[in-house]
């Protein structure tokens, strides 16, 4: 699956990419009066918008409340620890003394003051762009199941697995290629749109006001303002990028997606071996990765963490969900699908630096690392962590179509009982409330969250909006990380029953499902059939008896994982 939960500023273009390949742009979408900057904190009981009822929580239960301060690991893309909005609200490692090169607390992890980069070298190198990973099982597998003989394995269940691999690495690589080929059309005439306004507005940056208030009779610049506009609604343009920003942000990304399509011709663990240099199908060699945890380009895990916990009421940008909160950058993502072992490991260093609550914006169709990843999962567990999971953006029922990670455990039929999975709706109030990309499940997803043209924190100490289940997730966290300033006691089960049974229902319970024009009841698509709700949550959980354990945190992290 091409369209991952991931990939910041690339999940907006492919939404785009998509449009021109398949799915149509709804009414709400090129409406500019939704979406406005910080829409995710309203509530639909004031505001009619369907927000999560931050602002109403502190409007009227939290005034004057005394807060605890929780920690919240962001297993992301890498993070800019130095932006305006974040500053004071980045997880420090208190046991570890900056630069000298020593692992001062024995965790092993050397200087890793802010986290940890699970995707860089001890030369100081990173790696940004990854492979998918249905091609690294094709490569894996090809040499044993390409052969004249293969047919006398026909029966064994890593056969069938084969042949679901093959599926997908054809899929993949087949709309990988599609994908080039359209964003390499998009730009000549994004570029010629771009020129065609700036002359007619007689700017040097177009936006999307600018295009609002432009009143012409020449046909030429009437097309191009058209063609402006669609590139601004249906990606979800904020209105303060203009189009030769995105215009640039465009070419990054072809750049990056014909990079991962070449990679379907080369070895797939390549660039894996020579920076990292770890033995990736090993758990227990952990010993690799280095401490800059604002590698790559930082735009989605800066974006996530934004949302969660960007200082509010400081006059700057906008406004974070929760008010107390420290981000532990943790960098395991890549620009392609992220590795078991990475995100494995990755869990396991947050809960045992005191993370409460991690939060997982990323997705993919295959994990043949599953049991590690179950393992860390249960892991969190056991020292009370509360997981948070993004449903994924292609549009699909996850009931059907496995999506990973994800809260069953392989081969034993059991479920995490600390874990959520959150979909993405929009602003509403009008029939299409669950977002367009949004993956969804009665069994599947937990709740939705809002995550349409969400405005948050970007590099350099800038802002932007971006859509998908990955904005979506940071706010379901956001608001479990509220509960447990307030209510500290509370154990990361009771956070998720507080988050379950406090959602907002829809007034009218039929939605529209935009892949397929149908209405459906709004219930029917996740386990709670709601949307996270704060204001809610704070009320139900001032009724509970916490329950958290004492932390157990592991002096020696890493002892025979297997």
């Amino acid at each position: 699956m091409i369209m991952k939960s991931l990939q910041g500023i690339g999940t907006t273009l492919f939404l785009l990419v998509m449009c021109m390949l398949s799915l149509n742009v709804s009414a709400q979408d090129q409406d500019p009066k939704y979406g406005a900057p910080g829409w995710q904190l309203e509530d639909y009981r004031v505001d009619s918008v369907f927000g999560a009822g931050v602002t109403r929580a502190y409007n009227e239960l939290l005034k004057g409340r005394k807060s605890h301060t929780v920690i919240v690991a962001v297993i992301d893309v890498g993070v800019d620890t130095s932006h305006e909005d974040l500053v004071g609200h980045i997880w420090t490692n208190t046991k570890e003394i900056p630069g000298n090169g020593i692992d001062d607390d024995h965790n092993g992890y050397v200087d890793d003051v802010h986290g940890w980069n699970f995707l860089g070298g001890k030369d100081g190198r990173n790696i940004t762009v990854e492979s998918y990973e249905s091609y690294r099982e094709y490569y894996r597998l090809r040499k044993i199941y390409s052969s004249a003989d293969s047919a006398l394995h026909s029966r064994d269940a890593e056969y069938a697995y084969w042949q679901k691999v093959k599926e997908h690495f054809l899929e993949d690589s087949l709309m990988q290629a599609r994908t080039v080929t359209k964003v390499a059309q998009m730009i000549p005439q994004l570029r010629t749109t771009d020129s065609l306004l700036q002359l007619a507005l007689h700017k040097t940056s177009v936006y999307s006001r600018d295009l609002e208030q432009l009143q012409t009779s020449d046909s030429t610049t009437a097309k191009a303002k058209k063609a402006g506009l669609y590139y601004f609604r249906s990606s979800w343009i904020s209105e303060d990028m203009s189009l030769e920003k995105y215009l640039v942000e465009v070419n990054e990304y072809l750049a990056g997606e014909q990079a991962k399509l070449k990679a379907f011709s080369e070895d797939p663990n390549a660039v894996r071996k020579e920076i990292a240099g770890d033995d990736y199908d090993n758990i227990n060699d952990h010993n690799y990765g280095n401490n800059n945890v604002a590698a790559g380009s930082m735009m989605h895990g800066t974006h996530v963490s934004g949302i969660i916990a960007a200082s509010r009421h400081n006059g700057k940008g906008m406004d974070g969900i929760a008010d107390n909160v420290l981000i532990m950058p943790i960098r395991a993502v890549p620009d392609g699908d992220e590795r078991d072992k990475d995100v494995a490991l990755a869990i396991r260093y947050a809960v045992d630096n005191g993370a409460q609550i991690i939060n997982m914006s990323f997705s993919k169709a295959l994990s043949p690392g599953k049991k590690w990843v179950d393992e860390a999962v249960k892991y969190a567990e056991d020292h009370d962590v509360l997981l948070l999971h993004a449903a994924g953006n292609e549009g699909i029922d996850i009931d059907t179509v496995p999506d990973y990670p994800n809260p069953y455990f392989e081969g034993t039929g059991g479920k995490a009982s600390a874990f959520l999975t959150v979909g993405a709706n929009t602003w509403g109030p009008d029939s299409l409330v669950i977002a367009k990309f949004s993956n969804y499940g009665q069994k599947g997803v937990d709740l939705f969250a809002p995550g349409v043209r969400i405005y948050s924190t970007v590099p350099g100490n800038q802002y932007e909006a971006y859509s998908g289940t990955s904005m979506a997730t940071p706010v379901a966290a956001g608001v479990a990380a509220l509960l447990l300033e307030y209510y500290p006691k509370l154990s990361a089960r009771q956070v998720k029953y507080v988050l379950l049974h406090s959602v907002m229902k829809l007034p009218d319970s039929r939605t529209k499902l935009a892949h397929t024009g149908k209405m459906v009841d709004f219930d029917t698509l996740s386990v709670s059939g709601g949307i996270v709700n704060a204001y809610n949550a704070l009320k139900l959980a001032s009724t509970l008896k916490g329950k958290r354990r004492k932390a157990l945190r592991m002096k020696v992290i890493h002892k025979n994982l297997d």
